[in-house]
């Protein structure tokens, strides 16, 4: 078994992210043969790049921004046609798996397109990083009992069969969740492993702004796909999908019991419930100002620009 791991990089991400990135990765078991490939925007005269190459891992520079994350995982995915992967795993800079993730997520039956496992935040110590942590917690429930599983950034381990017939749209801007309502309407499967994978949170009311701006913003994109998601057979997953296009626009409604929460907030986070409190309610309007900012930008034909986010 042959497994390839991509890791696309912006030109914003520093080279320690990248070097603890890379080691981490290094250290995921795996009992096949393991590739690690970083696709770069950037050329090869990248300091990046040069100190990537000393720690067993491969690099592309791909000297190009085109189709910027879906661009980097095609231009990888064609780079690692002459190694023949039996599997792809998709990671981030700031991913963080567990040791035995791959093994976990490699089991994937003829019509499971992505495996993946729950997650959380590692760096939940600003004031709105605490909150998105509690939001994965609903998250992660939701990808267990949801018929329409879309994993953020497609990261876990996929069947390249799938990858390499349909790629990814490169005039997405989710890239992640265009892909998985695709997979979803041909009748393919997610399915969510045991295991936990970390990641980072943004840690600023600005960075959160514009992350979740754009996940709205692409999230209006997949109303293209609604005739072909009409044509599924699948009750549940339609369902799933049109609720995770619509409910989440309107998160001011669930205001009322975020306001209620607070006895559950004091039992669970004990000496910090007043702050979660407080910043859950912020959490709360800033998601509402994000979903009406990406509404007025798409229906003005505005594009939505991804910012890089402070990393930890």
């Amino acid at each position: 078994m042959r497994i390839a791991i991509i890791v696309p990089v912006s030109p914003q991400e520093d080279a320690k992210t990248l070097l603890d990135s890379a080691k981490w990765l290094n250290n995921l078991k795996f009992p096949g043969e393991k590739k690690i490939l970083y696709v770069f925007d950037g050329s090869e005269k990248d300091e990046r790049v040069e100190s990537l190459k000393n720690l067993k891992v491969d690099v592309l520079a791909r000297n190009t921004n085109r189709g910027k994350r879906a661009g980097a995982i095609n231009d990888g995915l064609k780079a690692l046609k002459k190694f023949k992967p039996d599997l792809v795993a998709i990671f981030d800079v700031d991913s963080r798996p567990e040791e035995d993730f791959l093994i976990k997520c490699s089991d994937l039956n003829g019509d499971v397109y992505i495996k993946s496992t729950k997650r959380y935040i590692y760096n939940d110590y600003s004031f709105i990083s605490k909150a998105v942590s509690l939001e994965y917690r609903l998250i992660n429930f939701l990808l267990r009992i949801s018929a329409f599983k879309q994993f953020n950034g497609l990261i876990g381990v996929l069947n390249p069969r799938f990858l390499y017939k349909h790629l990814l749209n490169e005039d997405a801007i989710t890239e992640d969740a265009d892909f998985a309502t695709r997979m979803h309407c041909l009748g393919l499967k997610a399915e969510l492993a045991e295991g936990k994978l970390f990641e980072q949170s943004p840690v600023t009311v600005k960075d959160f702004f514009n992350q979740r701006k754009r996940w709205y913003y692409g999230g209006l994109q997949l109303w293209n796909y609604f005739k072909l998601v009409a044509r599924s057979r699948k009750l549940s997953f339609k369902l799933s999908w049109l609720f995770s296009l619509t409910l989440t626009f309107i998160p001011a409604v669930f205001l009322p019991l975020i306001l209620l929460s607070l006895p559950a907030l004091l039992v669970y986070r004990k000496n910090e419930g007043f702050k979660v409190y407080a910043a859950f309610i912020i959490y709360c309007l800033v998601l509402q100002a994000a979903a009406l900012s990406a509404v007025i930008s798409y229906l003005r034909g505005e594009k939505v620009k991804w910012v890089p986010p402070k990393r930890s």
